[in-house]
């Protein structure tokens, strides 16, 4: 839940969250961005990684601001990156523009005038620029610096640096004192410890000293490097450190506050650091091993209190087994990446204020600029001290404190360990009775810089004794100190430094130490450790002289030659600094050129190093100092650019865009280099830039002035006016004004301005409208073209792109419609009062006004669609009423005009197409005329609309032949209504798709089409040109054979008026060549049902017939249908799917292969025709396909099982023959009987016998295995030639009795059967003459059976015979087409030598080119010709004119 503001009540109810303004622009820019970071990845936009990149920043940027962390100022800093973030972002984005004030918030226009509001937003969109010409500029640079590194240098793989996060759950150990617990990184392997200490301190009763902090007490160890986590062993150690007396036993009054060591806890950590764990919730326990006094008594295993604490940490780590009885640490521990700064910016929710911040003890990796860093380590190590007048060795306590020269100490300089405020004297821990303590313990000293050269650090010395009335009189035995900074300015030595111990004389004991009385003592002997990590402070004297150039200028050239002497690793230390002292160098001293060279070589000697394999992974310290350093100096460029402007502006302007120039002159305050930019360009601008540029200006002025205005100023100003014409001007003036100024002065991103804008237009629009209403709406004086203007002005604000919410976030569209309501409503309302207001002048404005108001009804707005849409049923009813023939034809056209290009230029939806047929219909129905004629208008209307809706949807769809769909749905509809030239239009479209596919057969039918309008003489323009339909009726011809001949499925046209020209008749020539030994593939055709509410329209649950191509087989083109629809199932059976699968919301597809049905053309009847062409017809001009499914009625007949076996055959008629326009067509179906199904099967059994004759006998060369086959198949007496089952299915008394309506039918298959046998007799003859010595046995045996059966079939059923034979080389037989046989075999033919057919009904010289029934008139003289190119084959009609 979050907290929010909640305002009204009920429907006004509005919820405002509590979050902070920033915080909920970042929320509405985030989702925003989302939806086009989506499309961009659907799109493969290379902007996709960039919109990425913004908005993970933005959320990084969010989560900061939320987590409540950030001081202050860092808010401020931030909330400048944020807007200016999120301004760039909606730059590139094309979104809209932010404008603000000083403090970054949002400006209200409410409260801002129109001009300040005009030069917010030219501000922002300035410094929008600005960034964007930035973000080039350092590219640029940036690739230039990266170029030059590659090539001294190989590109390494960016190094990352590390964090590790603790928190210390619980610390559970029975002490009864204070206690302190440093906790730190260790490595056993070198004995070193990695970070410094995260203390944390402990009270008697087992609770922490900040009770707050119970249970959560988070530290961050930092800087950790690849090499730090990848050491062979890692562990997280702790000491404890009992505070308290020197002993835990009862006795005299003792010593309190004494730090004693107590114990330690060890955890290996290995695993976390490589990341083989990564588990931010699990606990981890760390035992706890006490630590001893030492004795005799006690066993070598056991840890003794005065070992040094690296053997007491190897120990302890070295043994597998702890004695811990429960005492112990709880921590959870993970590895986050990233230094300090990622860290907190990528884990907020796990790094706050409250997370001690536990540095390394060393630098890392790299050190990036701006990472100032000045710590110092000390190292207590050990001493030696001599016991003195004591029998025992003493308690010696170590008191660390840093002092500068006065002797004064430096306040709170010393930090024991993390997560504490630093102190001033730190006290060490006491080893009881020991003459050689090693203490190891490690604070760190920080300082101000400036004042490292004059401090130093002070050790002083104290017995401390158990009893607390010994130890008040013990003072400090002796002191020891070191200087932080040497003589020549560099800084102390990293390493081991031998201290001298100073002791007081004998005479001064009792008193209070001074320097004065204190004499050098050789016996007692201290040492410690430093480690500086400091990026302001050097040990190297040279590099030292560098940053401090300034101080002996005169020496620079010796500093200078002397970097390039300094150890690589100091430089890389310090290498903004040095980077700095460089640049400042070359600054300062640009008058003269003396250290010019000297500059440039330190330059190349920090790059090189930098490139070498030691420091590379310093390279992003350099790219980081060049994004962030480099612009400091950008002025001074700007500067060095002016003094070259004049001398090149003249090659400028032969590159640059004009308004480039406009860009140098601001009318407000300049900065000064523009002040001296802006005299030398303006003498070069030309007049019309300038016009340009104070357009905005001028818009912003007036609009500021009509803001101002109320119904009082208006009515004054229009009667200042003399005459009326007067006002006709100005009017006019202002109406074309307002329509040029709309959305083409301002930016389109300039939402807020272009908003503003929008709204005092309307006002005042609307207060012209009432001018109108007033002065030019009688008919003495009504100004059409002043009226004309008005609705084009209403009509073009209302369609203005700003003013389009749909198009719009939601967010947006909320704001929007909160600040300003909805403009289109208001103005939409209007003009609809307007026209109502016209009265008998209407009809002056159809049909000029249909296309304007038909695009104010389609804009998606349901109240304004309502408002509007009768104005069109007003306009229907004026026509009717003016026009002679009471109809409104020209409204009608008209309106199907405008609205198909409407609907294809992207406006309209299926809301619009109902919303109209219901509005139409309602008007039309209560009108006395227009009942009917209306009723047909709204009906074809929403016709149109559905499949306008439906081919613009499909245009984008990847599948063109749903494209090709849509496309002939609605050609096929401005067919019907004879809109010629919206038809042909769409014509085109089609071939287009079909060229695009390679359907160069469809694309020719469709170009036919086209041909059969034009007429001989008429004229069209074409251009310049004016052709005759004749001269394009030609062209179209010409092209249209083009593409036949490309074709490759076989095609046929027919055409007449042709003018055979000598082109055609060489291709002509080719085709005759090609007619009877061209090899042609025939096409498979397949059935496809679409069922399912899942499809679109125009294919849910319907049936199509699929012409496929050249070798298509059935699952080749199923797997290309359903790789247009992924999620389609296959239906595996044929039969028709039930309503569960129709009505369903999925998409099931069914698909099989369907056999045309042949149709001879009527001039082929009764004429022999060549095989090769019956065979084009057989899969070419064919409307009708066939599919037959078996099954079964009644009960199976165990002796003849044909007796109940139906089949049920499909017929399937086409709209269109085939090949057409498409390459599918819808289908119908019809059932038949299994008599109609045997009849069928006899007769394509007999045609297939009669053309199997027919090619052995013109061909002797052919195999006569096939022949074999066939004859054997039929005359075997095991077959008795395939009919044997239907005299026992259908030749019985008991079948007549049931079908009395067959007999007809029984004779016809009877016939059927009569006429195979001379067919028989001729394919046994050829036969005979064509076997072989091997085939003479089964030759005889054919003979045998043949004679059986022809006496069989001449004794039941007749004969019939085909005439007598050919000579041979000639035409053996005539060419029988299946009708012609099913022809012969109606006559009777009970005698063997009656009602034959001669062989001279059939001309022995072949085919006649001409039919007898095709008479030509003179002078024309028509001919067919089958024309085959290749695979390719089309037959001619042509009629050839002689002139």
């Amino acid at each position: 839940l979050k907290e929010a503001i909640v305002e009204g009540i009920g429907q006004q109810e509005i919820i405002i969250p509590a979050d902070l303004p920033l915080v909920q622009e970042l929320g509405a820019t985030l989702r925003e961005w989302a939806q086009i970071w989506q499309d961009l990845y659907a799109n493969k936009t290379t902007l996709f990684r960039s919109v990425q990149q913004m908005a993970y920043s933005l959320i990084e940027y969010r989560s900061q601001i939320v987590s409540g962390t950030l001081p202050k100022d860092d808010l401020v800093e931030l909330k400048k990156k944020v807007t200016a973030k999120i301004d760039y972002g909606n730059r590139i984005l094309g979104l809209d523009l932010v404008v603000r004030d000083e403090a970054g918030n949002t400006l209200d226009p409410d409260h801002t005038s129109t001009v300040s509001l005009f030069r917010a937003h030219e501000t922002a969109s300035r410094s929008v620029d600005d960034r964007i010409q930035e973000e080039k500029v350092t590219f640029w640079f940036f690739m230039t610096i990266s170029h030059l590194i590659s090539l001294l240098a190989t590109l390494f793989s960016t190094v990352h640096t590390y964090s590790l996060l603790m928190n210390l759950k619980n610390f559970v150990c029975n002490i009864g004192e204070d206690a302190e617990l440093l906790m730190s990184l260790y490595d056993p392997d070198q004995s070193e410890f990695i970070s410094e200490n995260f203390l944390v301190r402990w009270d008697s009763m087992g609770m922490p000293k900040e009770i707050e902090k119970l249970n959560n007490l988070p530290a961050l160890f930092t800087d950790l490097s690849s090499s730090d986590l990848m050491r062979q062993r890692l562990f997280l150690v702790c000491q404890i450190i009992r505070v308290g007396c020197m002993e835990l036993k009862e006795g005299k009054k003792q010593t309190g506050g004494l730090r004693r060591p107590f114990g330690v806890a060890v955890m290996d950590i290995t695993d976390i650091a490589h990341g083989k764990i990564d588990d931010e919730d699990k606990q981890h326990f760390i035992p706890f091993q006490q630590q001893l006094i030492m004795s005799p008594l006690i066993p070598s295993r056991v840890i003794g209190e005065n070992e040094p604490l690296t053997a007491v940490f190897n120990k302890v780590i070295a043994t597998r087994e702890v004695n811990h009885k429960g005492q112990g640490l709880f921590v959870t521990l993970k590895l986050l990446a990233g230094d300090l700064a990622q860290v907190r910016k990528d884990y907020p929710h796990f790094v706050d204020r409250s997370t001690a911040i536990v540095r390394k003890m060393g630098f890392p990796e790299i050190i990036l600029p701006g990472n100032v860093r000045n710590d110092i380590y000390v190292t207590l190590l050990q001493g030696e001290f001599d016991r003195g007048k004591k029998k025992t060795p003493k308690n010696v306590e170590v008191i660390l404190s840093v002092h500068d020269d006065e002797g004064n100490p430096m306040e709170k300089a010393i930090f024991p360990g993390a997560g504490y405020d630093g102190i001033t004297e730190y006290k060490s821990v006491i080893y009881y009775q020991v003459k050689q303590p090693c203490w190891n313990e490690t604070v760190k000293v920080t300082i101000p810089i400036e004042d490292v050269c004059r401090c130093h650090l002070r050790v002083m010395f104290r017995h401390r004794s158990s009893q607390d009335s010994r130890d008040k009189s013990e003072k400090p035995f002796g002191m020891a100190f070191e200087r932080l900074m040497r003589g020549d300015g560099t800084t102390l030595r990293d390493g081991r430094h031998e201290l001298i111990v100073y002791k007081e004389k004998e005479k001064q004991t009792g008193k209070q130490f001074h320097h004065s009385g204190v004499i050098p003592m050789t016996k007692d002997s201290f040492q410690i450790a430093t480690l500086t990590c400091s990026t302001k402070l050097t040990q190297n004297v040279d590099l030292l002289g560098l940053l401090n150039w300034r101080s002996n200028p005169e020496d620079l050239e010796q500093i200078l030659q002397r970097l390039m002497e300094v150890e690589g690793g100091e430089i890389v230390k310090f290498l903004q600094d040095t980077l700095d002292a460089l640049f400042s160098i070359m600054m300062e001293t640009s008058e003269k050129e003396t250290y010019d060279t000297l500059v440039f070589n330190a330059l190349v000697f920090i790059i090189t190093l930098i490139g070498d394999i030691k420091f590379q992974h310093f390279n992003p310290v350099l790219e980081t100092y060049i994004n962030k350093h480099f612009n400091a100096s950008s002025l001074l460029f700007q500067g060095a650019i002016l003094k070259y402007l004049p001398s090149i502006i003249n090659d400028i302007q032969t590159v640059f865009d004009p308004i480039f120039y406009c860009s140098l002159y601001n009318p407000s305050p300049p900065p000064p280099c523009l002040l001296l930019i802006s005299p030398v360009t303006l003498t070069l601008l030309d007049v019309e830039c300038l016009s340009l540029l104070w357009q905005g200006y001028y818009l912003a002025c007036m609009t500021a002035i009509l803001k101002q205005m109320d119904d009082m100023h208006y009515a004054h100003y229009i009667s200042t006016f003399k005459t009326r014409q007067d006002i006709i001007d100005f009017l006019m003036e202002t109406f074309i004004m307002f329509k040029d100024l709309m959305g083409n002065v301002f930016p389109a991103d300039w939402i807020i301005m272009n908003l503003v804008q929008m709204q005092v237009f309307l006002r005042a629009i609307n207060q012209y409208s009432e001018v109108l209403n007033m002065y030019f709406l009688d008919q003495a004086h009504f100004e059409i073209q002043l009226w004309n203007n008005y609705f084009h002005l209403t009509v073009a604000f209302l369609t203005h792109k700003t003013l389009q919410l749909e198009s719009f976030s939601q967010e947006k569209r909320n704001k929007i419609l909160n600040k300003y309501g909805d403009m289109r409503k208001t103005i939409g309302f209007k003009m609809r009062d307007m026209w109502y207001n016209l009265g008998p002048h209407k009809m002056r404005f159809i049909p000029t006004m249909v296309g304007p108001i038909l695009e104010v009804t389609l804009v998606p707005e349901p109240e304004l669609r309502k408002a509007t849409i009768p104005i069109f049923f007003d306009m229907m009813q004026c026509e009717h009423n003016f026009s002679p023939g009471r109809t409104f034809e020209t409204f009608e056209n008209e309106l199907i005009t405008k609205l198909d290009e409407e609907v294809e230029g992207g406006r309209g939806d299926e809301q619009y197409k109902i919303l109209l047929e219901k509005i139409l219909l309602e008007h039309c129905r209560r009108h006395r005329y227009l009942s009917q004629s209306g009723e047909e208008l709204a009906l074809l209307l929403s016709s149109l609309l559905e499949n306008l809706l439906a081919y613009r949807t499909i245009t984008h769809d990847e599948s063109p032949e749903h494209r090709m769909s849509c496309t002939v749905n609605v050609l096929n509809f401005y067919k019907e209504k004879k809109r010629e030239d919206i038809y042909i239009r769409y014509l085109y479209k089609l071939r287009d798709l079909h060229l695009d596919c390679e359907n160069y057969t469809e694309a020719a039918y469709t170009l036919l089409l086209h041909a059969e309008l034009l007429e001989v003489f008429d004229t069209l323009k074409n251009g310049q040109h004016v052709w005759t339909q004749q001269e394009l009726k030609e062209r179209l011809i010409q092209e249209i054979i083009c593409y036949l001949d490309k074709g490759k499925p076989t095609v046929h046209t027919k055409r007449r008026s042709y003018k055979l020209c000598p082109l055609l008749q060489i291709k002509q020539a080719q085709f005759y060549e090609n007619i009877m030994h061209a090899m042609r593939p025939q096409p498979e055709y397949f059935a496809v049902g679409y069922y399912g509410l899942g499809f679109p329209s125009f294919l849910r649950n319907k049936m199509f017939i699929y012409r496929g191509k050249e070798y298509e087989w059935l699952e080749d083109f199923s797997l290309k249908l359903l790789s247009q629809f992924p999620n389609a199932v296959r239906m595996t059976s044929t039969a028709p799917p039930g309503d569960n699968i129709s009505n369903s919301g999925g998409q099931y597809i069914q698909c099989f292969t369907v056999k045309p049905v042949l149709t001879v053309p009527c001039q082929f009847k009764d004429k022999g025709v060549p095989e090769q062409i019956l065979n084009y017809y057989r899969t070419n001009e064919v409307d009708q396909f066939q599919y037959s499914r078996p099954f079964r009625k009644g009960e199976k007949d165990p002796d003849n099982e044909f007796a109940t076996m139906w089949i049920e055959r499909t017929t399937y008629i086409t709209a269109y023959r085939f090949p057409g326009i498409l390459k599918w067509f819808e289908v119908k179906s019809v059932e038949i009987s299994p008599l109609e199904n045997a009849i069928e099967t006899m007769e394509m059994a007999n045609e297939k016998l009669s053309n199997l004759v027919q090619q052995q006998a013109c061909d002797r060369s052919l195999s006569i295995n096939p022949l074999s086959m066939m004859l054997s198949g039929i005359v075997d007496p095991a077959v008795m030639g395939g009919f044997s089952n239907y005299e026992k299915a259908f030749f019985t008394d008991t079948y007549m009795l049931e079908h009395p309506k067959d007999q007809e039918r029984i004779d016809v298959l009877k016939h059927l059967i009569a006429l195979q046998i001379p067919l028989l007799a001729d394919g046994i003859r050829i036969h005979g003459e064509k076997a072989t010595e091997q085939l003479k046995p089964l030759h005889n045996r054919l003979v045998t059976c043949f004679q059986d059966l022809r006496d069989k079939v001449e004794k039941h059923y007749g004969v019939i015979t085909l005439g007598k034979k050919s000579r041979v080389g000639s035409v053996v037989m005539p060419y029988i087409l299946s009708s012609t046989l099913r022809r012969m075999s109606t006559v009777s033919t009970l005698s063997n030598g009656s009602s034959g057919l001669s062989s001279g009904s059939v001309s022995s010289d072949g085919p006649s080119c001409l039919s007898s029934q095709e008479s030509v008139p003179a002078p024309h003289f028509s001919f067919f010709c089958l024309l085959t190119t290749g695979n390719s084959c089309f037959s001619l009609f042509i009629t050839v004119s002689f002139l």
